[in-house]
C-alpha cells in the first residue's frame, strides 16, 4: 500500500507531508541511510493503523504521533529507533495491532519500548479495585529508567505535544492533563534535566488551570520586551570585548526571560507583584570549549566578568565541581550591572548548554560519540546515583498504587542534600529530610532505636531538617522505639518502608496477646469463645474488627468483669451508633456536566466563590466536594484521581453568603484596625465570623479575617476597598482558616 493511501487523509496530504519531510531534514545526517527507510516504514505502518481516527481538532490521528517524532528528533536529539517508536508509540493501545506484530516488523528493542509506553498510559487511570495491578505497572514503568530511558523520554515527548494542543478538548479534560502533568511529568522532565520542557509544560498547565494569572504575566512580559533587550545589549557589550580579548571562544552570549510559571512562583512566594520581580531574567555565556579545559575555561570567564560588575556575595553557585542531580552543570553568580541592577548571570560550556537544555538524552548523545575516550564526569555520579535511588524504591512491595506515586513525586522528583557522618562518608539525602531520615538511611536498626541526633557536634530532636554539609551522628537505645507519630514526620520511602514494617510486626504481636487474654477470660467464665461473640463486642466498644479489638485489650484500653460481659453477650445491650444528616433542602446553587443537580458541598481547603472556575470532586461517603481550579489539592485531585472529577458550574442565582478569608499587614497606626473593621461591617455591609489581627513590635500589624460574601466580586470590591483606607497596607484572600 503506498504512503497515505485513503480518502481519509486527502485533505491533509500536503500539510501532512511536508511535516514528514521535515522530520527526515531534522535527522539528515545523523542517522544511516537503511534507518530512513525503517521512519518510512513506521510512518506508513502507523498512519494505516489509525486510518479513520481523528484528533478533537479535526485532524487525522497520525499527525500526533508524527509531532511526537519531531519533538523526539528536533527538541531532544534522540535518533532513528527513538523517532520509529514515537511514530508507534499509540498503536498497540489504540489499535488491533499487538507487541507481536510490532516485534515482527521492527524487532524486538522496538517492541520492548513501545510495551513499555503503553504501560506507562495506564499509571494514573487509578481504579481502587485494580491497584495491585496499576502498582505492578507504575513499577514497569519506572524500571525502563534504569533498562531504558527512551521510553520515558519519548513519553515527555507525548505529554509535551498533549499539552500544545490542549486547547481543542473539553475543559474537564483540560484540567486533568495540566494538573497531571504539574504533578508528575514536568518534575519527570527537571529530574532528568529536560529543562526546556519542563518550562514549557508548566507555563501551559498555568494557561489552562488559572488562565488570568498567565494572561496578565504574558502581557506584562510582553509590554516589557523593549526595554529588556536594550538592557541585555547595555550589559552584555562590555564583557563581550573583555572575554574576546581573553582568548576564550565565545559560542553565544544571549539574555533569556523567566518562564512566565517561574515569575508566577516568585510572585506566590515572595508576595510581590510583577514590577518587583528583578530577576526576571539572566545573562547566559555559552562557551565553545572541550570538555578538558571547560572547568577552567568557565572559572576564567567567571573572574573576567567579575572584574567588570561588581559580584553579590553570597550568591555564588558553583554547579560545575558538583552539578545538580539531574545533571545540571554551570557556575551562576549575580553581578551589579549598569543603573544599578542586580542581574544574574550563568556561565557554561556547550556540552552544558546542550545538559540543561536537553539533560540525559545530551548526556547520552555526548558519552556515544566520544566513546571510551570521554573523560568522566560528575554527571555521570548524578544520574547514576538518581537510577539507583529509583530501584531501591521499586523493592518495596508492600507500597500502594498512589503511595508509589507520591514516593516516586516526593522523594525522586526533588532535589538531593549531600551531608556526612563522623567519620566523614558522604549520603544523599532528598531535600526536606529530618535527622531520623538520615538514621534509616544508614540502617533500619539504626532508624528503629533512634533516640535523637548530633548535627554539628550540636544536640538536636529527631525531627530537626537537615542541611547540605552537616555533619550527623544519630544516638539510639537498644530497644525499637518507632511509634506511629514517626510516619507523620519521616520523608524518605525507606523510613515510612521501614516504619511501616516495624509498626504491622507489633500490631500483629498485640492482637495475639489481646485474643489470649481474651480466650482466657472466655474460659474462666465459661463462655464459649465464638466469632459472633467478638463481633457483638467490636460493635460494642466501636472497634471495626476483630484484630484492633484484641490489639485494645493487650494495650489494656479495654477492661471487663464478668457481669459486664454477660450484659453485652446475653442481653445484647450494644450501642448501635447512627448518624441523621440534616436535611438540606436548598435550592441547587451548582450543576454538574449538562445541567445535571446532585447533592454537593464547598471544600473548605479553597472556599470557593459564585463566579470562580470550579469542579467536583466525588468523595468516598461524603458526597461531590466542590473545588477552585486554583485550590492547593487540585493538582493532586485532577493528577491522581481524574475518574472522580466531574465539571460544575455556578448558576446566576445565589441566595445565600460564603465564606471567604483575607489577611491585612501594614504599618501600625492609631485606629487602623477599627478603620478596617468599620469599612467591612458598615461601609460594606459585610458580616465578619472572626477577626484575629494583633500589633508587632516592629510597627508593623497583620492578621486575618474571615467574613461573609456573596462572589468573587463582592470580595474583589472589598479586598480594594480596604487597600484603599491606608497607603501602607496589604490585602490579600487566603485559603481556609481551618481545615479541620
Amino acid at each position: 500500500m503506498a504512503l497515505l493511501d485513503g480518502e481519509v487523509y486527502e485533505e491533509y496530504r500536503h500539510d501532512l507531508l511536508n511535516k514528514y519531510r521535515l522530520l527526515l531534514r531534522t535527522l539528515s545526517g545523523k542517522i544511516a541511510k537503511d534507518k530512513t527507510k525503517s521512519i518510512r516504514q513506521a510512518f506508513d505502518y502507523a498512519a494505516r493503523a489509525h486510518e479513520g481516527t481523528v484528533r478533537k481538532s479535526g485532524e487525522p490521528y497520525i499527525f500526533h504521533p508524527l509531532a511526537v517524532a519531531q519533538i523526539a528528533a528536533g527538541e531532544l536529539g534522540l535518533g532513528a529507533t527513538s523517532v520509529i517508536c514515537a511514530l508507534l508509540h499509540d498503536v498497540v493501545e489504540d489499535t488491533e495491532i499487538t507487541l507481536d506484530d510490532i516485534e515482527r516488523k521492527f524487532g524486538s528493542k522496538v517492541s520492548d519500548i513501545i510495551g513499555g509506553l503503553t504501560k506507562i498510559s495506564v499509571v494514573f487511570e487509578t481504579v481502587d479495585a485494580d491497584a495491585s495491578i496499576q502498582a505492578e505497572n507504575f513499577k514497569k514503568m519506572l524500571l525502563t529508567l534504569g533498562e531504558d530511558l527512551r521510553v520515558i523520554l519519548i513519553k515527555l515527548c507525548d505529554r509535551l505535544h498533549n499539552m500544545r494542543t490542549l486547547g481543542s478538548v473539553p475543559d474537564k479534560t483540560k484540567l486533568k492533563i495540566a494538573s497531571e502533568t504539574m504533578f508528575i511529568y514536568a518534575p519527570l522532565a527537571h529530574r532528568l534535566g529536560l529543562n526546556a520542557i519542563k518550562t514549557e509544560m508548566e507555563d501551559l498547565a498555568l494557561k489552562y488551570t488559572d488562565p488570568v494569572t498567565y494572561r496578565f504575566i504574558s502581557d506584562k512580559i510582553s509590554e516589557t520586551k523593549q526595554s529588556r533587550q536594550r538592557y541585555i545589549r547595555e550589559f552584555i557589550e562590555p564583557i563581550r570585548n573583555e572575554l574576546q580579548h581573553s582568548g576564550l571562544e565565545i559560542k553565544e552570549i544571549k539574555g533569556r526571560p523567566k518562564s512566565i510559571f517561574s515569575i508566577h512562583r516568585k510572585m506566590q512566594q515572595q508576595d510581590i507583584p510583577f514590577e518587583e520581580v528583578y530577576d526576571g531574567f539572566a545573562i547566559r555565556i555559552i562557551l565553545q570549549t572541550d570538555i578538558y579545559s571547560e572547568k577552567a575555561d568557565c572559572w576564567r570567564a567567571y573572574s573576567i566578568i567579575t572584574d567588570k560588575y561588581r559580584p553579590h556575595q553570597g550568591r555564588l553557585r558553583d554547579w560545575i565541581s558538583r552539578p545538580k542531580n539531574n545533571g545540571y552543570s554551570a557556575l551562576h553568580t549575580t553581578v551589579l550591572g549598569p543603573k544599578g541592577r542586580w542581574v544574574e548571570v550563568q556561565i557554561r560550556s556547550k556540552r552544558m548548554d546542550d545538559i540543561a537544555e536537553r539533560g540525559l538524552a545530551a548526556h547520552w548523545r555526548y558519552k556515544s560519540e566520544q566513546g571510551e575516550k570521554i573523560i568522566s564526569t560528575p554527571q555521570d555520579d548524578a544520574f547514576d546515583h538518581w537510577l539507583n535511588a529509583v530501584k531501591d524504591t521499586l523493592e518495596n512491595n508492600d507500597l500502594s498504587a498512589m503511595d508509589l506515586v507520591n514516593e516516586f513525586k516526593n522523594t525522586l522528583l526533588g532535589e538531593d542534600i549531600y551531608v556526612f557522618t563522623p567519620k566523614g562518608d558522604v549520603k544523599s539525602m532528598p531535600m526536606g529530610s529530618i535527622a531520623l531520615d538520615f538514621g534509616f538511611a544508614i540502617h533500619t536498626e539504626v532508624g528503629l532505636t533512634t533516640i535523637g541526633a548530633k548535627i554539628n557536634n550540636k544536640l538536636v530532636p529527631i525531627s530537626k531538617e537537615l542541611k547540605s554539609g552537616d555533619i550527623i551522628e544519630i544516638l539510639t537505645t537498644s530497644k525499637p522505639r518507632a511509634t506511629q507519630q514517626w510516619l507523620n514526620i519521616v520523608k524518605t520511602g525507606r523510613a515510612k518502608t521501614k516504619i511501616r514494617e516495624f509498626l504491622r510486626d507489633e500490631r500483629t504481636k498485640l492482637a495475639g496477646r489481646g485474643k489470649s487474654i481474651m480466650e482466657r477470660m472466655f474460659q474462666k467464665h465459661e463462655i464459649p469463645f465464638t466469632d459472633k461473640h467478638i463481633q457483638l463486642l467490636n460493635k460494642h466498644f466501636g472497634y471495626p474488627n476483630s484484630s484492633e479489638f484484641f490489639n485494645a485489650v493487650a494495650q489494656g484500653k479495654i477492661r471487663m468483669m464478668k457481669e459486664s460481659l454477660m450484659a453485652i453477650l446475653e442481653e445484647k445491650v450494644y450501642s448501635d451508633k447512627t448518624q441523621t444528616k440534616k436535611d438540606k433542602k436548598k435550592q441547587q446553587q451548582i450543576v454538574f456536566g449538562e445541567d445535571y443537580e446532585m447533592p454537593y458541598s464547598l471544600a473548605r481547603c479553597c472556599n470557593p466563590l459564585p463566579g470562580e472556575s470550579i469542579f467536583g470532586f466525588v468523595t468516598v461517603g461524603d458526597g461531590v466536594k466542590i473545588h477552585r481550579t486554583t485550590c492547593p489539592n487540585a493538582e493532586k485531585l485532577m493528577s491522581q484521581y481524574g475518574y472522580r472529577i466531574i465539571p460544575a458550574t455556578w448558576q446566576n442565582l445565589y441566595n445565600e453568603s460564603f465564606d471567604a478569608n483575607i489577611s491585612v499587614r501594614g504599618v501600625d497606626d492609631v485606629g487602623i484596625v477599627s478603620k478596617i473593621t468599620d469599612i467591612i461591617s458598615r461601609d460594606l455591609e459585610v458580616n465578619m465570623k472572626s477577626i484575629n489581627i494583633k500589633a508587632n513590635n516592629d510597627g508593623t500589624f497583620g492578621g486575618t479575617i474571615e467574613i461573609l460574601v456573596q462572589n468573587k466580586d463582592h470580595l474583589t470590591e472589598l479586598v480594594s476597598t480596604i487597600k484603599k483606607a491606608h497607603k501602607y497596607i496589604e490585602v490579600e484572600r487566603i485559603e481556609s482558616l481551618n481545615l479541620n
